[in-house]
């Protein structure tokens, strides 16, 4: 016989206390007594009073006797006092049950994630009783759905709730994750058992340290044919435009070749098709253009029948090209229509100077040398302003001078280094706090940007009308105004779809760490890292992000389920399959439920042999009393 929930001591410490204390009720036992007297109302008592002697033995041993014993037994009975040997051989196991993406995958109507469950509550019912079992759900993190737990319907219960997720299994995560586990928190540590079907990365599988000796496998083995879509991405055209570059990249994960169409579709209708022939194991990368300048959904679909649909079809939402529209009040509108016609995202509307509107419909104005009676209330660029016009104040015209130095740090700068650039004639102009001194000369700045909504620049000097004409300097810096005017319509879209899990961006150089951000959809942020130009992420779920770099910004969508390239399998010596049966532990019976009815009569009998007996005598029976002297009595005065 043995104790299971507490050790010897533990439960002689505790009879000692409970013992100790029934004693001394017993010992210490002062009820009062009601006595009848007769009634001496007009007479009191001179006598001293007579004193009490304590009773110095247990007046009912055997009330005391059988007290002890029943509390005894309810103590053997918290105890849980057990017939048999103690059983030393349970062990405390690690089950890992594969809830990767690819474990969507059917065959013949049973997915591999049913096959799975139905191992692993095969393995559990043939578990001896005692033992405890972890589930850890693998995919590209190993999450521990319970504790060491000898529930088994608690554990069932989570096996049946297990569902495929969108990554990949981390098979070497997974395993050091039950190694640490049950080193740190095991008390005889039992087998890792690894319910799979077997799909992992080539990279992993290359990087797979030594196997545990304890690491059975319970295999999922199904043929599974399945072509599907790896990644895509869509890109504006360099050209600019309407135009969306797409590439799409689609790989053979079964045994056979297969011939499978793959067809674009946008906003409902048909927008391009093409037929892929994939031979096994093979990556196909094919090419689509399409134009619009229309938001709307994009979506990419393979038109197959295989055993893994989840990763047939891709939507992204594609943004709608805004063009900037620029209003120009010129006498000489030709000389800046070359400037602005070179952008195919540039609309440029001219009018004369008569003509002028202080906000007319149009995004940006340019001020050609003319006075308007009222200030714009638009984003404007002034050209040679006359004295006293525009928001920027003149400092002096400046005859024979030079360009000395371009603000090349910042955007409005950006690629101008040409030096020493004649001008026959420029305004310079006073800067406030704030302002971006563009073109520098001796004299001061010609060129000054004012940053305060809305935005103003000024030109002291018409860059058609010098040598700037004939140089790249006069197109570069009118782009670069009105991208720092505009910068959401020059911004540089590219639309990714890919798998949850590590993506990685290589950035533009020179980019500016701090302007740097990603967001999801709920603008939450995700944090990075950044080595070099290389920019990395994880993403443990389908979401679609955000990646702002500088006029740069990256949408990912990313949904499609991560579908391993690699089939793991487990070398020989690994234990594999369910076993017929495991070591019976020792038998033992409790013994807790008789010992708490003992218990309980142990104190009823108690009650009603001895318990009666005290309440009656204190509720008023007569104790007879030995007679003593006369009391001396005198009347009350």
């Amino acid at each position: 016989m043995f104790l299971l929930n507490l050790s010897l001591f533990e439960f002689m410490a505790l009879l000692s206390g409970v013992s100790a204390a029934a004693v001394a009720l017993y010992l210490l036992d002062r009820s009062r007594r009601r006595q009848k007297v007769p009634t001496l109302r007009f007479w009191i008592s001179t006598q001293q009073p007579v004193a009490v002697q304590r009773r110095r033995r247990i007046q009912q041993p055997w009330s005391l006797l059988v007290q002890l014993l029943s509390m005894a037994l309810l103590l053997l009975a918290i105890a849980q006092l057990k017939w048999g040997t103690p059983d030393r051989t349970s062990r405390d196991h690690v089950l890992l049950l594969d809830t990767s993406a690819w474990m969507q995958a059917s065959v013949r109507g049973t997915t591999l994630m049913e096959a799975a469950r139905a191992s692993a509550r095969a393995w559990l019912n043939v578990l001896p009783a005692g033992d405890r079992v972890m589930l850890v759900r693998c995919d590209g993190l190993a999450s521990p759905a319970t504790a060491f737990e000898a529930d088994r319907d608690a554990v069932l219960k989570a096996v049946r709730e297990s569902t495929p997720r969108s990554s990949s299994l981390d098979l070497d995560q997974a395993l050091a994750f039950a190694n640490r586990i049950q080193r740190l928190h095991a008390q005889r540590p039992g087998e890792i058992v690894l319910a799979t079907g077997g799909r992992v990365s080539s990279e992993s599988l290359a990087a797979l340290p030594a196997l545990p000796a304890n690491l059975r496998i319970l295999p999922v083995r199904a043929e599974v044919e399945n072509i599907g879509l790896r990644k895509i991405g869509l890109r504006r055209a360099a050209s600019g435009g309407d135009l969306w570059e797409i590439f799409i990249a689609a790989r053979n994960y079964g045994s056979r070749a297969q011939t499978v169409p793959l067809a674009l579709q946008f906003g409902g209708a048909p927008a391009g098709r093409q037929v892929l022939t994939l031979p096994p194991g093979v990556e196909q990368n094919v090419t689509f253009s399409y134009r619009t300048k229309a938001n709307g959904w994009l979506e990419a679909r393979l038109l197959g029948n295989d055993a893994f649909p989840g990763d047939d079809r891709a939507v992204f939402e594609l943004p709608a090209q805004k063009p900037l529209r620029v209003m120009v009040y010129s006498e000489n509108p030709d000389l800046l229509r070359p400037l602005l016609s070179a952008s195919p995202r540039v609309e440029a509307v001219f009018r004369s100077p008569a003509q002028y509107q202080a906000k007319p419909d149009a995004d940006v104005l340019i001020l050609d040398a003319f006075r308007p009676p009222a200030e714009p209330q638009v984003e404007s660029i002034w050209i040679e302003p006359p004295q006293g016009a525009g928001p920027i104040a003149r400092r002096a015209l400046l005859e024979k001078v030079a360009i000395r130095q371009w603000n090349s740090d910042h955007l409005l700068g950006r690629g101008l280094r040409t030096k020493g650039v004649k001008l026959d004639q420029a305004m310079a102009f006073i800067p406030n706090d704030g302002d971006i001194a563009v073109a520098e000369t001796e004299g001061g700045p010609v060129i000054l940007a004012r940053p305060s909504k809305p935005r103003a620049i000024a030109l002291g000097f018409h860059p058609m009308k010098t040598d700037t004409r004939y140089e790249l300097t006069a197109p570069l810096l009118f782009a670069n105004i009105l991208h720092w005017m505009s910068p959401e319509v020059f911004r540089r879209w590219e639309l990714n779809a890919g798998t949850v899990g590590t993506v990685s961006t290589v950035l533009d150089p020179g980019i500016d760490t701090k302007a740097i951000s990603i967001k999801s959809d709920d603008g939450r942020a995700i944090p990075f890292t950044l080595q070099d130009r290389t920019l990395r992420f994880f993403v443990g779920s389908p979401a679609t992000l955000r990646l702002a770099a500088g006029d740069r910004e990256m949408v990912y969508s990313l949904t499609l389920p991560e579908v391993p390239d690699a089939v793991w399998e487990p070398p020989s010596t690994v234990k594999t399959g369910v076993p017929r049966s495991y070591p019976a532990p020792p038998g033992s019976r409790d013994l807790w439920q008789w010992l708490a009815v003992l218990g309980a009569v142990g104190l009823g009998i108690e009650w009603a042999l001895w318990g009666r007996r005290r309440t009656a005598t204190t509720a008023g029976t007569p104790v007879r009393t030995e007679p003593d002297a006369p009391t001396a009595m005198r009347r009350a005065s």
